[in-house]
């Protein structure tokens, strides 16, 4: 009589081993197919990221955008006329580090396919008319420059000029050193514009995106009427470490995000991009559309 083992071997004999499936090497897969999320760490298909305006879908998390798409999903459709798309940063102080200051700016149109980190112009959101100008991190990390803060006044006055309401949308690491004071100059400038902005009752939006920070968080982007945020953007004006070392604090944790300025008063209101664009309908529904109706 055979042994159980033996009973158990044979019995075990007759059931298939598993097939091994090779799974598909990392060159099998081409690039760009897949996004991890930063926040939740899922896998997402990109594309399916992309077609939501690059807002992941289940954790809502918020990857940068460019100012063109950016413009498509805050305008009507075929809305948007461009103004000083020719103005482009000079070299006043004739900077060079590694690279002089218009081959960078070379490479920066060549990477980004924009002429300066800014694009401005007027367009509609449901219908009412709006001069708008939209930051692009993409070119010299939305550094301000001349040629910036020369387009954004420049939209703050068609504003005045055209009797619109004005948005900005920033993105920002701030001033643009190879510029030196030239750059700062802007941060003056583009603020006594929004001065006579405010002075004829003209509401002036900011939108806060990930990051907006330097001179741009001090200047024309905290002085709006109403200053929405994306979620998770970080905003402030020094970086965190800057600001530990000089202080010699503990910083309070998440201390330069949207979230913590909301909570704080510096920002109204944190709206996903989904949601923008019939957001800021809605507050000119109300700043701009009912005032001239009274």
């Amino acid at each position: 009589m055979p042994s159980l083992l033996a009973t158990a071997n044979h019995h075990m004999s007759h059931f298939s081993k598993p097939t091994l499936v090779a799974s598909p090497k990392k060159k099998d897969i081409p690039k760009g197919v897949w996004t991890k999320c930063l926040a939740s760490g899922e896998i997402v298909f990109s594309k399916d990221i992309e077609a939501n305006l690059m807002v992941v879908p289940n954790s809502g998390y918020h990857f940068p955008i460019g100012c063109r798409q950016r413009l498509a999903s805050l305008l009507d459709e075929g809305s948007f006329v461009e103004h000083d798309s020719s103005l482009k940063s000079a070299d006043p102080l004739k900077f060079v580090d590694l690279a002089s200051y218009p081959e960078r700016i070379k490479r920066y149109e060549e990477e980004s396919g924009l002429t300066e980190a800014v694009v401005c112009g007027v367009g509609q959101i449901h219908g009412i008319p709006v001069s708008i100008a939209v930051m692009d991190f993409r070119f010299c990390g939305g550094a301000m420059g001349s040629a910036v803060g020369e387009k954004i006044t420049r939209a703050i006055e068609l504003a005045l000029k055209k009797n619109i309401p004005c948005i900005v949308v920033s993105s920002s690491g701030g001033a643009r050193m190879q510029e030196g004071i030239f750059s700062l100059m802007q941060m003056a400038k583009t603020s006594a514009a929004l001065g006579r902005l405010s002075k004829v009752k003209l509401p002036f939006i900011s939108v806060l995106t990930h990051p907006t920070t330097g001179g741009v968080t001090a200047s024309f982007a905290t002085l709006g009427d109403v200053i929405i945020a994306e979620p998770g953007a970080m905003i402030g004006f020094a970086g965190a470490r800057v600001i530990k070392e000089t202080t010699k604090q503990t910083l309070p944790s998440g201390f330069q995000t949207a979230e913590f300025l909301l909570k704080h008063g510096l920002v109204d209101q944190i709206v996903s991009r989904l949601d923008m664009r019939d957001r800021l309908h809605l507050i000119l529904s109300v700043l701009f559309v009912r005032k001239k109706r009274l």
